[in-house]
């Protein structure tokens, strides 16, 4: 296990309010819970009461800027949602460091569809294989699979931006997705999607990521670089951060936690073996 802090300086500062619970928040994905736990078990050996919170990526913001919840593990500067900035801006949430995961977001598709579209991976073959990628309910544009709505909406933006011909259908869940991912590799059905990893599926199952052009900073910051000469944001995922929030009274009221959870680090390679015995094999 490669998660990590330097416990030294945390152990010289005041332990504060032992006698009030850490409200850690607990999202949507499994990725997220697993960075959670091993950051709420270090701060319990080292004598602070933890509480878990389900809450939405999004909504987490609004009970974080209150303080109602105390800290986040894992947000993603692809998908950040507005009410971060917001509560950010306002002085009441604060950024706390990256996590260390080594992360990839895109759009990817499990390989059977490379007979069906044999352009792939090039992005360009989408808009020819449109209604190979179609549902009953797309035609005639093909499908793509996004992600559940509260985590935002990239792949229908990109897509949009980009020109490509399919409607965006937002799964229900992580779960959803994996659901899709298995069906569609078991029957050979079709299908594309907004994935991300680390994540124990893309160990399991063999897939590609769609190449779209660079995401790069040109791209989300002048509508002129790209294929569509009228919109930013034409292009591949930017490099992803993966970064900690907390509660803006968290180190005063914690002072040796919040030195612990801005050391904390979570080694991408160990969060996806642990998924994979979480999700793979009910571990």
């Amino acid at each position: 296990m490669s998660a990590s802090l330097a416990c030294t300086p945390a152990m010289a500062l005041e332990m504060g309010a032992t006698d009030k619970a850490i409200k850690l928040a607990i999202n949507e994905w499994t990725g997220q819970h697993l960075s959670t736990r091993v950051a709420g078990a270090i701060l319990e050996r080292a004598g602070y009461s933890i509480e878990y919170v389900t809450a939405g990526y999004g909504p987490q913001f609004i009970a974080l800027g209150e303080g109602d919840l105390h800290a986040t593990m894992e947000i993603w500067t692809s998908n950040a949602p507005g009410q971060f900035a917001e509560a950010e801006s306002a002085g009441k949430v604060v950024d706390i460091g990256d996590l260390g995961l080594a992360a990839r977001e895109g759009v990817l598709y499990p390989v059977h569809m490379k007979e069906v579209c044999p352009g792939l991976p090039d992005w360009e073959a989408l808009n020819a294989c449109a209604t190979k990628f179609a549902s009953v309910e797309t035609l005639p544009k093909g499908r793509l699979l996004d992600y559940p709505a509260d985590w935002g909406s990239p792949g229908k933006d990109r897509f949009e931006a980009m020109g490509i011909d399919f409607t965006a259908v937002p799964a229900g869940s992580e779960g959803a997705l994996i659901t899709e991912l298995e069906a569609s590799i078991a029957k050979k059905s079709p299908l594309v999607m907004t994935f991300w990893q680390p994540h124990w599926a893309l160990a399991e199952y063999e897939t590609e990521w769609v190449a779209l052009p660079a995401g790069t900073d040109d791209c989300y910051n002048d509508p002129s670089w790209g294929v569509n000469k009228t919109a930013t944001g034409d292009c591949d995922f930017s490099p992803t951060r993966i970064f900690k929030v907390t509660w803006s009274g968290f180190s005063d009221t914690w002072p040796a936690a919040g030195d612990i959870l801005a050391n904390y680090k979570m080694d991408a390679g160990d969060q996806q073996q642990m998924m994979a015995a979480v999700d793979s094999r009910g571990e």
